[in-house]
């Protein structure tokens, strides 16, 4: 017998190749096609080696094999950003980075992504916020299963089969439609809010005290300031000032004669606007109402119906209603001099009034700490108590944009914003805000938003986001208890006196969107010919 067909028969016998050690580098595969391509179809983002985030990701443990030495957090994510590209070559935003991302899911993945949902207005905006329309579903492979790049055998799509030509046969374009919508697709810049006023006056004389109003914006965009005995009134877009009236000599007339009685001096308390005029209202110390008239600058009407100084005024239409503290909310008619309404519910001084948008329900805060609802045609008796603030109540706004939705904020013992509906008469929500509540507005340009000025400890504005109390500004510079707030008549700007005796305007809200009338006689599209 042959030696070497002997050892061949013995290597065979024990379960050897003998050629095993004779093998070609180059093996043929296994599967037998004309051609192979990644297996993309059945892959999910979350199949990815690398993760397409700016946030610290923990590294997988293939990465651990290949680093011997420990990295902080900083350190592995600059190191997946240099492997992606994101830091070398790749600068951006936060919404960039997004469009980057689905722009590389749809080319590896086909996720035929094409829009971003709109981010939030908020200047710091978490990276968790930017989200797709689509999201893909976390595959449920496991992690053997993970990698990107897979090949196997071509399969007919019978789904995809058609006859038709469309346009992605003559598109020279690499990029699908689906991305070249992406690149398109509108981005939601993140509006931002000045944090430095953009103007700042000097208002000597401005008086310390939470429970008065001493400012207020007209329709006309003229601004009342009122200076212990002094109204002036600034004009925000000439910025010149001029002097309405002065109450150190208050002289009132003597009613059914001609002569005129002189008190003596007197302080002024409270101002307000009328909605339809250039009428102003005076509260003063000694309990009366001035009526003035702008244009003229000349006194129109006194009232002198309370006993004790008016806080607190509020118009609607040719209706006048003053709170004092005297305890009584009094409703006049300037048309008349004879009292229209009087209002007892109230221990102890008035200090908040404001009147629904519809002007139908009344809101009066006081220092009892009590929250009430009037109703117009029914003033006898409250519609509702409010008793859960543990403080005074000064801060009172309707919202503009959702019916019966008002807002209450609470003196430095309470500190909460309570906003409740007076269709239901019960509170919605509540907020800690962590200091004094003296102001409320809310915005008439954005549905969603309202400022509030506070006093101890923080003495700042704030600009809320409605109804997560999310804040997207605070806005510092007053260095006593900001007590005062008006709004422009655009509704992007506001005004805030302090204790500290300045007058500052910030520019906070969105502009007003333009919307068309229909019934315009410039719109010829809806007139019949």
């Amino acid at each position: 017998m042959d030696a070497q067909f002997e050892r061949r028969l013995l290597l065979s016998m024990n379960g050897q190749n003998s050629l095993s050690s004779y093998t070609s580098p180059i093996q043929s595969p296994i599967k037998t096609s004309d051609r192979y391509i990644p297996l993309r179809s059945s892959l999910s983002s979350s199949n990815l080696h690398y993760q397409f985030s700016t946030s610290p990701i923990s590294s997988s443990p293939q990465k651990t094999q290949c680093s011997s030495t420990t990295t902080s957090p900083n350190k592995k994510c600059k190191y997946e950003q240099n492997e992606i590209g994101l830091s070398t070559g790749i600068t951006g935003s936060e919404p960039d980075l997004a469009v980057y991302e689905q722009l590389l899911q749809n080319t590896l993945l086909n996720t035929n992504i094409d829009s971003i949902l709109k981010t939030s207005d908020m200047q710091n905006t978490d990276s968790d916020t930017m989200k797709t329309v689509t999201t893909p579903k976390k595959s449920s492979t496991s992690k053997e299963n993970c990698s990107i790049f897979r090949y196997s055998e071509r399969r007919e799509d019978l789904s995809c089969k058609s006859n038709l030509i469309t346009k992605q046969h003559f598109n020279r374009s690499p990029i699908s439609n689906a991305s070249i919508h992406l690149l398109y697709s509108p981005k939601k810049t993140i509006r931002h809010i000045a944090e430095l006023p953009y103007k700042v006056l000097d208002a000597p004389d401005l008086q310390d005290d939470f429970y008065l109003n001493l400012i207020d914006w007209s329709p006309s965009n003229i601004l009342s300031v009122a200076l212990g005995s002094c109204v002036y009134l600034h004009n925000a877009q000439t910025n010149s000032v001029q002097l309405l009236c002065d109450l150190t000599h208050t002289s009132l007339p003597v009613p059914n004669n001609n002569q005129v009685n002189i008190i003596g001096s007197d302080i002024v308390t409270s101002v307000n606007w009328s909605d339809w005029s250039n009428i102003l209202a005076v509260g003063t110390q000694r309990g009366h109402i001035h009526i003035y008239d702008v244009t003229t600058r000349k006194r129109v009407q006194s009232i002198c119906k309370h006993t004790n100084r008016v806080g607190v005024l509020a118009w609607n239409e040719w209706s006048l209603c003053s709170g004092s503290r005297d305890r009584t909310i009094l409703e006049h008619d300037i048309r008349q001099q004879p009292i229209v309404h009087t209002f007892h519910g109230h221990k102890q001084e008035v200090c908040g009034l404001k009147w629904s948008p519809e002007k139908s329900i009344l809101a009066s805060g006081g220092n009892d700490n009590q929250l009430l609802l009037w109703s117009k045609n029914q003033p006898s008796q409250p519609l509702h108590v409010f008793n859960d603030h543990i403080a005074a109540v000064k801060a009172i706004a309707w919202s503009p944009h959702q019916q019966g939705l008002l807002a209450s904020g609470g003196g430095a013992a309470d500190r909460h914003i309570r906003f409740r509906s007076s269709l239901t008469c019960q509170t919605t929500s509540i907020y800690d805000t962590g200091s004094q509540v003296c102001q409320l507005v809310w915005s008439r340009n954005s549905p969603d938003e309202l400022v509030s000025t506070h006093g101890v400890p923080q003495n700042h504005v704030v600009v809320w986001k409605y109804p997560t109390m999310q804040p997207l500004a605070k806005l510092l510079g007053h260095q006593q208890r900001v007590l005062y707030l008006a709004m422009s008549p655009d509704g992007e700007s506001i005004v805030t006196g302090s204790g500290d005796e300045t007058l500052r305007f910030w520019n906070i809200f969105p502009k007003a969107k333009c919307v068309r009338n229909p019934d315009s006689k410039l719109n010829g599209l809806y007139r019949m010919r």
